[in-house]
């Protein structure tokens, strides 16, 4: 199997402090890798530490099969990278500040530079400057930079940041597009897990500088568990019936109007049925199953996270 990107061990100390600890990752060839964690967890400084922006203090990184050195500078041309806020010459306009990237990486294709603010949305602003724009445009443009070269290792860092809605889904449909019709792998971070959920292959879980879990997408849904999800406002009531007339015992309260029924032995039409037989009135009663999002908070133990 190929691998864009392995690391071992890696490890970046600052101040006596590890802010990275002996990270073992491995982004294969192709693959959309989803990179979640709390603020502070350490994903910026891995990417930046992928690039060679700043160096790691112990472990090693293999990038394309080339074990990184602190001279290693000639496989950033083979990557397109976003990492924290985006920084442009302000004083110059959208499609300048685009062609002076494409002259020091010394891709020289004006028409890259139209597609590649078209794709992102920003096909009657190039004129404009980086000053006037918004945060989310500021976001766009960043990942028109990055994206210019059609680079084989995208790297996003809360590339969604600042967008609406819908420019979060159309940033959702470009990331596929990308991975699909030009086979770049991607590694992305973002606090919406409900997006990353969405487009990622693999899933890489950090807490206080330690990768935690490293798996397929497809492992964690195999994981997660089917439930169905009933909203009543007689929940107490509910409850019993699901307890008394049912036999049920493997449930949750959920919230104040939401029960979370797990024995899927039980089919869903005899729930409902019993319910609405007894009387109690029904929001809603649907079959899920556990999300990313919900597998996040396990993993890391947080009380909030941004959904």
């Amino acid at each position: 199997m190929d691998y864009v990107v392995q690391t071992r061990n890696l490890t970046k100390t600052f101040q006596g402090h590890d802010a990275v600890s002996n990270v073992t990752m491995n982004i294969k060839q192709g693959e959309i890798y989803g990179f979640i964690g709390p603020n502070g967890a350490g994903k910026s400084t891995i990417m930046k530490m992928l690039t060679n922006m700043i160096k790691p203090s112990h472990g090693e990184i293999t990038v394309f099969g080339t074990l990184l050195k602190h001279d290693s500078f000639d496989f950033l041309k083979r990557i397109g990278n976003m990492i924290e806020y985006p920084i442009f010459y302000e004083k110059m306009t959208a499609l300048e500040n685009l062609e002076l990237h494409c002259a020091y990486m010394g891709y020289h294709n004006k028409q890259a530079i139209r597609d590649a603010l078209d794709r992102v949305g920003l096909e009657n602003v190039e004129n404009k400057r980086p000053k006037d724009f918004s945060l989310g445009m500021r976001q766009r443009l960043c990942v028109a930079r990055a994206i210019i070269t059609k680079p084989e290792f995208l790297i996003l860092d809360e590339p969604i940041n600042g967008l609406d809605p819908a420019g979060i889904k159309a940033m959702r449909k470009l990331f596929k597009e990308l991975n699909q019709e030009y086979g770049m792998t991607i590694l992305i971070s973002s606090h919406i897990i409900g997006e990353i959920e969405q487009i990622a292959d693999t899933i890489g879980v950090i807490k206080s500088g330690k990768l935690i879990e490293e798996a397929s997408m497809d492992t964690i849904k195999a994981r997660n568990t089917e439930y169905i999800e009933l909203v009543t406002s007689d929940l107490r009531k509910a409850a019993m019936v699901l307890h008394d007339k049912l036999g049920i015992n493997n449930f949750k309260v959920a919230g104040d109007q939401v029960i979370r029924v797990y024995a899927t032995e039980v089919p869903q039409s005899t729930i409902s049925k019993t319910l609405i037989l007894e009387d109690i009135k029904i929001e809603s009663i649907d079959k899920k199953r556990t999300t990313l999002e919900e597998y996040f908070i396990k993993k890391v133990e947080l009380d909030q996270i941004v959904i």
